[in-house]
């Protein structure tokens, strides 16, 4: 069975840094393309940052430009996990963080491209 858990958000004030960290289980993903999105209350779930795999030790990370310079987004493929980490917060940050992983084609913002997601992790900042 297929799970993805996050950990790493909190409560932090505006201009503090926060590591979010998915554990992923149930079969190899070194080939998968990881992904962050995020909801903020009243708005729709969002992509934040994207590793994909292009052939053998290659991968490739895109960014939303709302977080671009600020957050990266990076992989342990031996403990199977995926890592946000996130500087300067702002309060617009503030959301529930989702991890999620695709074996398919697609683009790498699409939500459609990945097949699982975790429950999320929250992320508020204070300004």
């Amino acid at each position: 069975q297929v799970q993805l858990v996050e950990s790493g958000g909190g409560l932090v004030q505006a201009g503090a840094s926060l590591r979010l960290s998915c554990a992923a289980s149930g079969r190899t993903f070194t080939t998968y393309a990881m992904a962050w999105f995020r909801q903020a209350p009243g708005k729709e779930r969002e992509f934040v940052g994207a590793t994909t795999w292009s052939g053998r030790n290659t991968y490739y990370a895109y960014y939303a430009d709302s977080v671009k310079g600020r957050f990266t987004i990076f992989r342990d493929n031996a403990k199977s996990a995926v890592f946000l980490q996130m500087n300067s917060l702002q309060p617009e940050d503030t959301a529930v963080y989702y991890c999620a992983a695709g074996s398919g084609r697609g683009t790498y913002f699409d939500q459609n491209r990945y097949d699982y997601w975790g429950l999320g992790t929250q992320v508020t900042v204070s300004s």
